[in-house]
């Protein structure tokens, strides 16, 4: 069963990404409305999934790479879901699924088998920790997705292009307060995850910080955001340099999720 929820979670947001890249070529208000229905129904299906594996394995399903990367799509569509009826922009979506359905295809290729939790995650930490990380983590997802919409806007206005692909994007505006209002969800999430995850190593290996690679590059994701947030707050920064910092974050924080689990050994190291 649990099998079969995840492919129906996957045909779901692959039909839901399919449906915002139509809409992105030729948008119409019933086809909007359509892949929002895919991708909510996908969302409510990979809710069960999650509750289902936690009945059966007997703890949060976050903890290999299979279970982390199928939580982080999840968190993924769970913030665009917000943000889009916040903002009322389908077209964000054409941006934003793809995101959400690469991840789950990545989750498909690690083992799916339930296994014995690693004692270092037997702590009331694990729940709260990774929670707050990859809500931290989609926000900068949705961040990047609305970067990207708003470096081709910029791109489009510089060469006067301004009919077609144009018109159905976002402002600049308002793309450009899509990833402020992220960045301000997303970072405090980030500090406080990297703060409960210290207090976290202090109970399971007598140590705060250890320099571990995911502690390392955490860090250095932490860095990266905090620039971009302290850059918009105290000299301006919007636009087309907020963008690209949103973007260069969001790969570092990739590389950090998934690049150190696969390259790197370290006491982090769940695969």
């Amino acid at each position: 069963m649990n099998a079969t929820l995840f492919y129906v979670t996957f045909a779901l947001y692959m039909s839901a990404t399919a449906a915002y890249l139509v809409y992105l070529a030729k948008p119409s208000e019933s086809l909007g409305k359509y892949a929002r229905c895919l991708l909510a129904s996908g969302f409510v299906v990979h809710i069960v999934f999650t509750i289902h594996r936690y009945v059966v394995a007997g703890h949060t399903p976050i903890t290999n790479l299979h279970e982390s990367l199928s939580f982080f799509s999840m968190a993924v569509v769970g913030v665009f879901i917000f943000i889009e009826r916040r903002f009322k922009i389908p077209v964000l979506g054409s941006f934003v699924t793809p995101v959400a359905l690469a991840l789950m295809g990545v989750s498909s290729l690690f083992p799916s088998a339930f296994a014995p939790l690693n004692p270092a995650l037997k702590s009331k930490w694990l729940v709260f920790h990774t929670v707050v990380a990859f809500l931290g983590y989609a926000s900068f997802a949705v961040a990047f997705g609305a970067a990207i919409i708003y470096l081709m806007q910029e791109r489009f206005l510089k060469k006067k292009k301004l009919g077609g692909l144009f018109q159905r994007l976002p402002s600049l505006n308002t793309l450009d307060e899509i990833n402020y209002r992220c960045l301000t969800f997303g970072f405090p999430l980030l500090t406080v995850a990297i703060i409960s995850g210290a207090i976290w190593a202090e109970t399971a290996w007598g140590t705060y910080w250890s320099w571990d690679p995911k502690e390392t590059w955490s860090l250095i994701t932490w860095f990266v955001y905090a620039a971009l947030l302290h850059g918009r707050l105290t000299t301006g920064w919007r636009g087309k340099k907020a963008a690209i910092l949103a973007i260069i974050g969001f790969f570092v924080m990739l590389f950090t999720f998934l690049g150190v689990n696969l390259l790197m050994t370290g006491l982090h190291s769940y695969k």
